[in-house]
């Protein structure tokens, strides 16, 4: 203990194996710590990266890559410290990093010792560091400083291993190489046996699915698009909002200011369609190796990356009947600090503030859903409808949503069509048109329009109308009971009635 003007203290440096060991622990799996290295890529201006696995021999090496700005060797020294910025700096819109601590974090959940290699673009002189768990524990907060013999060495296997995969990028020069020496949560976890296997399909099937979807925007940029290599694979981007299918619906969006921020909402249901589609394989529902369910929920956008996808972050519980609904959310970056952002990029916590705004809308998508999802054994008619139709109902679009209708080309429907006379097909036509109201008013879809005299999918004419209105009167039917009961289950504005049926009334 030291006493120093009436203070009294004492050293309390951490043990640097159990703090590197500690701090790592934040969430990370296999893919959302290669995401986070692939962050600073990005943020370096790169348009190239791969990711190539030695599975052959253990330890596992993995090497991440990429052609951005590269650094300096003081530039690299200042990156590889515990943190490399405050969290609380000003960055530019497009800088996916927030605490300085990504690359280390990232690295030591899946490695014990990790080595980056880099020099700047243009230059020949790589520089590199390692930081050691091993080393650590014998010399203290001490990183190695790599020899000119050890990078070119490093170097020789990476160059190797990018020749031996299938698929290499043309006229690639890798400006920083980020090196893992063993990957602990396989090496020591697993049997001999699984290793191999279970690295195998974390990397081609989860991480391929996840880079796919969380830097889909960067890889569908028309200026200079991000491609990104995993072994022998290119990685295909996935949107989860193809706005490209017509009947991909919108909610009507929303945004409001936050902080010195703007935070826009937009809801969207699938059509009904995707639950079989998606379960065929290849689609524009679901990413590969996942289902809907799995894709139902918030996407969070933070400068163009998803930062949070599937599930709704604890605002309401997913559910089957919610699988067709997505929302999107766009933020910047310069709100982190308020949405509680983690050092792992993979989890945010909601404002009281924007919570009631966000709660509100996700009610009017989940009816949106809802809806959409029980109406799902509906067939679904676009362009020409085909006359061998055999569903009783059928759907048809409208502002509100879907509509059900009776099929008028149903057998029995159209038998009876065709043993009736002229006025029994009328008061046959007035019934369909108030069933078809009445369902659709059950499915709070059906909006009231103004009577045009007339109606070409029921040919509903003003005398056809006259005629059944007469003929109701003539069996006793009150003129109050057919205003009350009939005349709202046709679904016109009664305001916009010909004078001479309000008259009848």
């Amino acid at each position: 203990m030291i006493n120093n003007q009436n203070i009294a203290f004492e050293d309390a440096n951490p043990n640097p194996e159990y703090l590197i060991k500690s701090i790592a622990e934040q969430g990370y799996s296999l893919e959302t710590s290669l995401a986070d290295l692939m962050d600073n890529s990005i943020s370096a201006n790169a348009s190239r990266i791969e990711v190539l696995i030695d599975f052959e021999s253990e330890p596992f090496r993995l090497f991440l890559s990429d052609n951005g700005d590269g650094m300096t060797e003081e530039e690299l020294s200042l990156n590889m410290r515990f943190p490399s910025c405050s969290p609380e700096q000003s960055r530019t819109p497009i800088d996916l990093g927030r605490f300085g601590l990504g690359m280390k974090t990232a690295s030591f959940s899946q490695t014990r010792k990790f080595t980056v290699l880099s020099r700047k673009k243009g230059s020949s002189q790589y520089s590199g560091r390692t930081w050691d768990v091993d080393f650590l524990k014998e010399n203290g907060w001490k990183i190695i400083v790599n020899s000119p013999n050890e990078i070119d060495e490093l170097i020789t296997q990476y160059q190797t291993l990018s020749i031996e995969y299938n698929k290499q990028f043309q006229d690639f020069s890798a400006s920083t190489i980020v090196i893992w020496s063993g990957l602990y949560k396989f090496e020591n976890y697993l049997s001999d046996s699984n290793r191999k296997r279970a690295l195998q399909k974390e990397i081609t099937e989860v991480t391929n699915d996840y880079l796919a979807l969380v830097f889909h925007r960067f890889m569908e940029k028309d200026n200079a698009p991000l491609k990104i290599r995993i072994n022998n694979t290119h990685v295909i981007p996935f949107n989860p909002f193809p706005e490209n299918e017509k009947d991909f619906r919108q909610i009507e969006p929303r945004q409001r200011p936050f902080e010195n921020d703007v935070i826009k909402i937009e809801g969207f249901v699938l059509p009904s369609r995707a639950m079989k589609e998606s379960q065929s394989g290849l689609n524009n529902w679901t990413t590969k190796h996942r289902g809907l369910m799995d894709m139902e929920g918030l996407y969070i956008y933070r400068a163009d990356r998803i930062i949070l996808f599937g599930g709704w972050n604890g605002i309401i519980k997913k559910a089957p009947r919610l699988q067709l609904a997505r929302l999107r959310v766009e933020v910047g970056n310069s709100v982190d600090h308020l949405l509680h952002l983690n050092v792992a990029k993979s989890q945010i916590v909601v404002p009281h503030e924007l919570r009631n705004a966000f709660e509100s809308y996700i009610e009017d998508l989940k009816y949106e859903a809802e809806r959409e999802f029980y109406n799902r054994g509906i067939r679904k008619f676009s362009g020409q409808k085909s006359t061998e139709n055999f569903q009783l109902f059928e759907r048809n679009s409208s502002n509100k949503g879907s509509l059900l209708e009776l099929n008028r080309n149903f057998p029995l429907i159209k038998a009876l069509h065709s043993e009736l006379n002229k006025e029994q097909i009328s008061k046959l036509n007035l019934l369909l048109r108030m069933i078809n109201t009445r369902v659709n008013n059950i499915r709070h879809v059906h909006e009231e329009k103004e009577f045009s005299g007339i109606e070409e999918n029921d040919g509903l004419s003003i005398d056809d109308l006259k005629m059944n209105i007469e003929a109701l009167l003539k069996d006793g039917w009150t003129k109050s009971v057919i205003k009350d009961t009939v005349m709202p289950h046709l679904g016109f504005i009664y305001t916009t009635l010909p004078e001479q049926i309000k008259e009848l009334l």
